[in-house]
């Protein structure tokens, strides 16, 4: 073992992240930068002696070199065993299946989700804790305060591993495991959804696309939806995983995803699309012809989640992101269950999730997920979504077309403001955060604002407590509008804008976004100030 000492850790001065680390690739390349952050990370959580680790990541640029370093860092904190996915691959949603099934005590997810990936892209670390989710705020902040005083690291000088190849081998004392990346999971998927239902679909000519976008989901989506439920073989297109995402942008939404778009919207569209994203976690649903917004997909599954197996039974109730549509909120309220509204991030649905407050959790930002993981689940939801039109025996425009008219419409937009310059995205934010206390009983661009505030977050399970985490304005007529930036960025801020605005179930249903949105997108711009701090009302992303 060796004890590489350093003058001064990378971080110190700056925050690398919430339960993870998120930069530019050539960034984590430079020496020492990863190690310091992985030795911090052990000495967050009490040390690695005799514990065991599950590492994998998505296949982007250095995911293979950094499981390497890893690997050597854990053997020579004093690991007892690491399970790795071969190839270095695994899904997010995997990673937390196989946390919990081998009860290991954490485990490493290498990818910067649905940011593009190379060597002048974007990388990412992030710990997820033993219930299978991401490290909560409390390990999250001793993470940080360890990457402030790091002032050495432990590494073993030994050869690499075969990542190549399933079995189990050693480096110094620790085990190490490779298992096949899908095995596990399909296992799970198995259990909880009626496969033989949806043979049956396919079976009968049903047709269906979907886009693993050169990610990790495309050797999952090839085994599970071609060769065991007999979609025809060309189903899953960019299914090889490739370093840099085939050059793409991998985040599933209309934007990223329009090859599958341009298909589902055309005259020669398969019955059903979908698409996930380059962690695996994320999902976009399409039918033929209609585009399915993430709020309006969790909704429609916690209406329909008990046609699967796995949900016979019923829900425990449904929790989502503050800037998630309240259409789940609606099917809550008509199904008796319990509802819940938490800050954006995943980790935040963990505790509801343990204490069996909730079965399904949803963020707008198309992740999706429940209590078979602590993590959002991408080919979960599509899974989900095909148990569903199996039972159903109708089109995704049919389904959606019957929720409306039963719990009403939240019409829904999410505007992306990429790469602001963070002074004056901040800058923004405080103007509006000044206004909060005298917006209520005004009218802005014709419409009354009926609330404003300030979203904190009081968990009902331990109690803490989670402030500033995004502003909310409230319209007559059931309109609503939230403002956050977004930490998922590697350059400048990312200002998000999220429109929303109900329409009863007797009400016209067959507007466009655009249009139902209107009145609630003026008043924000004319609120925000936008054309001043930003130089412009148009956002770069539309979906």
């Amino acid at each position: 073992m060796t004890i590489q000492t350093i003058s001064k850790g990378p971080f110190e001065g700056q925050k690398p992240g919430t339960s993870g680390l998120r930069k530019k690739t050539r960034v984590f390349m430079e020496p020492g930068y990863l190690e310091c952050f992985v030795q911090a990370t052990f000495n967050a959580i009490g040390g690695a002696a005799g514990k065991s680790f599950v590492i994998g990541g998505d296949g982007r640029y250095f995911n293979r070199e950094a499981i390497q370093i890893m690997l050597k860092m854990a053997a020579a904190n004093g690991a007892a065993r690491v399970i790795v996915g071969q190839g270095g691959l695994l899904s997010t949603p995997a990673v937390s299946n196989l946390i919990r099934q081998r009860q290991t005590d954490g485990g490493f997810v290498l990818s910067a989700s649905h940011n593009p990936g190379g060597i002048d892209a974007d990388f990412g670390v992030k710990y997820n804790v033993s219930n299978g989710g991401p490290a909560p705020e409390a390990i999250t902040q001793t993470m940080f305060d360890q990457t402030q005083t790091i002032d050495s690291y432990r590494i073993l000088e030994t050869a690499d591993v075969d990542l190549s190849t399933c079995g189990t081998s050693s480096a110094g004392d620790m085990q190490i495991e490779i298992v096949d990346p899908v095995t596990d999971y399909a296992a799970l998927m198995a259990k909880l959804f009626d496969f033989d239902k949806i043979r049956a679909l396919f079976a009968g000519g049903f047709t269906m696309r979907f886009d693993a976008m050169h990610a990790v989901t495309g050797p999952y989506a090839t085994s599970i939806l071609e060769r065991v439920l007999g979609a025809p073989a060309g189903t899953v297109i960019n299914a090889v995983p490739s370093e840099d995402f085939g050059g793409g942008h991998p985040d599933p939404n209309p934007v990223w995803a329009k090859t599958l778009m341009d298909e589902m919207m055309s005259d020669a569209a398969p019955d059903f699309g979908a698409a996930s994203d380059g962690d695996g976690d994320r999902n976009m649903i399409v039918g033929c012809g209609v585009y399915v917004t993430p709020s309006d997909s969790l909704a429609v599954l916690a209406a329909n989640a008990q046609l699967a197996p796995g949900y016979a039974q019923g829900l425990a109730g449904v929790a989502r992101s503050m800037p998630t549509s309240a259409a789940s909120d609606k099917v809550a309220e008509r199904l008796g269950l319990a509802c819940f509204e938490t800050p954006t991030g995943w980790k935040f649905f963990g505790n509801l999730l343990d204490a069996g407050k909730v079965t399904l959790c949803g963020e707008e930002s198309a992740g999706t997920g429940s209590d078979h993981v602590r993590e959002k689940d991408g080919l979960w939801a599509v899974l989900l979504w095909l148990n569903i039109l199996a039972e159903r025996g109708q089109s995704v425009a049919s389904i959606l077309a019957d929720h409306w008219a039963t719990y009403g419409r939240n019409y829904y937009s999410r505007h992306d403001y990429e790469a602001v310059p963070t002074e004056a995205a901040n800058a923004l934010m405080q103007g509006v955060r000044d206004q909060l206390g005298a917006l209520a009983g005004t009218t802005i661009a014709g419409l009354e604002v009926t609330g404003a505030d300030e979203f904190s977050y009081h968990d009902p399970v331990d109690g803490s407590v989670s402030h500033n985490q995004g502003l909310r304005l409230w319209f007559a007529g059931e309109g609503r509008a939230v403002l956050r930036l977004s930490g998922t960025g590697t350059e400048g801020a990312t200002l998000r804008v999220y429109l929303e605005q109900y329409a009863a179930p007797e009400a016209d249903h067959g507007l466009t976004p655009d249009v139902a949105l209107r009145a609630v997108r003026d008043a924000v711009v004319e609120i925000t100030g936008m054309q001043a701090y930003l130089g412009r009302i148009e956002p770069d992303v539309k979906t």
